[in-house]
């Protein structure tokens, strides 16, 4: 009966915060010009009196995390990891779903657990979500765009040899690239149209994507300008030179799979090991979190499981 109606309240919860996301970050046109036709008062003290819904009362919390939580430095570095990551959300609607998911973290666990100590797991587990799901999204972004970056290359040769300049062939992999690439060419386009030079956009795209081979094309380009030469030959060379390190690259993860997972099993073994014999015998393991003995042997292991997992994720990261 308990796991049926944690599972009922689960499923509460889930629906209640969905549509709250859902009217967070989904709003159609008809709700942005309404929006917009409230969010233009810049005295909040003239919108008393009015009914305000609930859409309108999330654009003022945003607008109060916006000016008193972000700092500008934190709001841009924010901006741009969400940017990379493919989200199309603002730096303030990220702080108030971190602070949802934490609340609903703690309320989750505790439900299920009925212990009061929980909370704190699931409140910090609630917080480090969203960014572990903007980190995870962020790293298949960049692997999806270095992915996409041979196709470009030979799109842009091909059409550089059928006499195309640059900022044509770049157009050409807008029309018929997607994913990551198309967004990141349509970036460059855009800048381009709007008065920057073609070093600076490309300079900005080196900036904005945190990827070697973009960084080894870009520099050929812009050497390219400088100092002439056939374009379509130069970059003929960087594809082949990507497609040499990319097959480097999967030797050494293949190489280096073992000591990787052993890497893990080190770090999350005696975490798995700890939760079971808790959960199986409670008061078996309690003697280790009150005694002091206990106490320090938890701290050691702990210090050298994570000193241990760190010299072997070092040892296994080999840069090609």
């Amino acid at each position: 009966m308990a796991l049926i109606l944690s599972v009922m309240v689960f499923l509460s919860s889930l629906l209640m915060f969905t549509a709250v996301l859902q009217r967070l970050f989904l709003t159609d046109k008809r709700m942005e010009k309404r929006l917009r036709h409230y969010l233009m008062l810049n005295d909040k003290r003239q919108l008393g009196g009015r009914k305000l819904d609930l859409l309108v009362q999330l654009q003022l919390y945003k607008q109060t995390v916006r000016e008193k939580v972000l700092t500008k430095k934190k709001s841009d570095r924010l901006e741009e990891t969400l940017s990379l990551a493919g989200l199309p959300i603002k730096p303030e609607e990220y702080v108030i779903f971190q602070w949802m998911s934490t609340a609903l973290g703690a309320g989750l666990v505790y439900l299920l657990t009925g212990q009061p100590f929980m909370l704190t797991v699931g409140a910090v587990a609630g917080f480090l979500a969203p960014r572990w799901y903007v980190a995870r999204r962020r790293r298949k972004r960049i692997a999806a765009f270095n992915d996409g970056l041979l196709d470009m290359l030979t799109t842009v040769i091909g059409s550089l040899r059928a006499g195309f300049s640059f900022v044509q062939a770049l157009k050409t992999v807008v029309e018929e690239s997607d994913g990551p690439m198309r967004e990141e060419a349509d970036i460059v386009l855009k800048e381009m149209q709007y008065g920057a030079s073609v070093e600076d956009a490309l300079g900005n795209w080196r900036e904005r994507m945190p990827s070697e081979d973009l960084d080894l094309m870009i520099q050929a380009i812009l050497i390219q300008r400088q100092i002439g030469g056939n374009l379509a030959v130069i970059l003929e060379t960087i594809v082949q030179t990507i497609r040499d390190r990319g097959r480097i690259q999967r030797q050494v993860t293949t190489l280096t799979a073992q000591g990787r997972l052993s890497g893990m099993v080190i770090g999350l073994l005696p975490f798995v090991l700890g939760v079971l014999i808790y959960m199986i015998e409670p008061d078996y393991i309690g003697t280790l979190f009150r005694h002091p003995i206990g106490i320090g042997l938890m701290i050691g292991g702990f210090v050298s499981g994570t000193v241990g997992f760190v010299l072997i994720r070092k040892m296994t990261m080999i840069e090609v």
